[in-house]
């Protein structure tokens, strides 16, 4: 008979048999449903974080696991790019009347990573350029290329990203923006890209990168003049406005695109994380006219596109659009007062951001003065004891991240109740009594 698997025996098997993990919340898991996860031991938690913003119709919807199984029965691969299917055919026409603007034609992939990639792929084949500006604190994936566009030496330590042509340009972080002052960054700052542009390329641009919000930099929100005022730069150097949609897609800012929240309409669009729900499915999405720049056999992908996940990411957009992006947009407004009151209570959260169910507070130390003197230090040792505390007395799950690893992040099942948000809220106020 086969050992009952506990929290110690997978966590085990993790040390002996897997290759070391960047970061681990330390809850092994059984089973989830909604916004709960209970580990192999029988303890429940509230999950804010959804696996990384993954999971935005909420863990083991009902809709989306029946949409994959009803696929599962009828067949499982065919190779979406060698075989026509429909659910393929359908999402991709879904997705040309979801996504903003004109964008129409849709390569699918396996993850946000690849999507990225073949993003810029089709930048530079369309453009005739090759050079690529992102920026600083950014992040769009871990694989050689795509960490070339990440802003952050400590995913790039000890790699070599192999895309020498990139350029970085400053973030829209207003809080620790000495030209600001506090303010939200706005046009002026977006100049910074023709500075970049002037001195750091040759005039052979092919895109600029973009999150209209930054996920791992610590839940960056830019205005939208700032992102307005990329698109346009962008433009008049002849190159591509490429919208990262991978966090930030699929409802997560409460709308079912961020880019529309900001009026911007992107040349290239890149979707993954929620697109699915959690099965491994990514997209990069164009114009007509730009994405007929590949020809055969520019880009394939073996596995992308696969039926079961694209019949799942269809059932995530048709219940997203069955409320629950509203209900992120709703609760969204609720989250962002009550940790407004958090920076009006508490010394230690510098600043309270986010849009909708994207959120976070960013811990300092309010006796020092931290980067560019503009605000207190971070203080990312208060930050992993919080998330600890909130993890281990409170049983909540919450991310922990941001450039200076000092923001905690709410980024939760869409499908959470305003009880549930404010059940984390409180236990993340008793965490601060207790530890600040």
């Amino acid at each position: 008979m086969r050992e009952r698997t506990t929290n110690s025996s997978v966590e085990a098997a993790y040390d002996d048999y897997l290759m070391p993990i960047w970061k681990s919340l330390n809850v092994p898991v059984e089973r989830a449903s909604g916004c709960t996860l209970e580990d192999f031991d029988g303890n429940e938690y509230l999950d804010v974080f959804s696996g990384i913003s993954v999971t935005n119709v909420g863990h083991n919807n009902e809709a989306v696991v029946e949409a994959a199984t009803e696929q599962l029965e009828e067949f499982v691969h065919g190779c979406s790019y060698v075989h026509p299917n429909r659910p393929v055919a359908d999402l991709a026409e879904t997705i040309a009347e979801v996504t903003p603007g004109d964008l129409q034609k849709t390569f699918f992939c396996n993850s946000g990573t690849e999507a990225v990639e073949g993003a810029i792929k089709l930048a530079r084949k369309y453009t005739g350029s090759k050079e690529v500006i992102s920026l600083e604190m950014g992040f769009h994936g871990r694989t050689l290329g795509s960490l070339a566009l990440t802003g952050n030496r400590a995913y790039k330590q000890d790699m070599a990203p192999t895309i020498n042509d990139v350029a970085h340009t400053a973030p829209p972080y207003a809080y620790r923006c000495p030209r600001c002052d506090g303010d939200t960054c706005g046009a002026d700052c977006a100049d910074a890209l023709e500075r970049v542009i002037g001195s750091h390329t040759s005039g052979d641009l092919a895109a600029v990168v973009v999150e209209p919000v930054m996920g791992e930099a610590g839940i960056v929100v830019p205005s939208e003049a700032w992102l307005k005022r990329v698109r346009d730069i962008a433009h008049d150097h002849g190159a591509l406005l490429i919208a990262d949609e991978v966090q930030t897609g699929y409802g997560r800012t409460g709308e079912l695109f961020a880019s529309k929240q900001f009026g911007v309409e992107p040349d290239i669009l890149t979707q993954a994380k929620g697109i699915a729900n959690g099965l491994p499915l990514g997209a990069f999405t164009a114009p007509a006219d730009i994405a007929d720049a590949f020809g055969s056999g520019d880009h394939l992908s073996t596995f992308g596109g696969n039926p079961v996940a694209c019949a799942a990411a269809l059932a995530t957009i048709e219940e997203l659009q069955n409320g629950i992006v509203d209900n992120a947009c709703e609760n969204g407004e609720w989250l962002s007062a009550e940790l407004a009151t958090l920076e009006s209570d508490y010394d230690v959260v510098g600043e309270a951001r986010g849009l909708g169910l994207m959120q976070g507070i960013e811990l300092v130390d309010p006796e020092t003065t931290g980067p560019q003197h503009v605000a207190p230090a971070p203080d990312k040792e208060l930050a992993a004891a919080v998330g600890e505390h909130l993890r281990e007395e409170s049983n909540v799950v919450m991310g922990v991240g941001g450039y200076y690893k000092n923001v905690m992040r709410f980024q939760p099942p869409l499908t959470i109740s305003q009880a549930q948000l404010g059940e984390a809220v409180d236990a993340l106020r008793t965490a601060l009594n207790d530890l600040a």
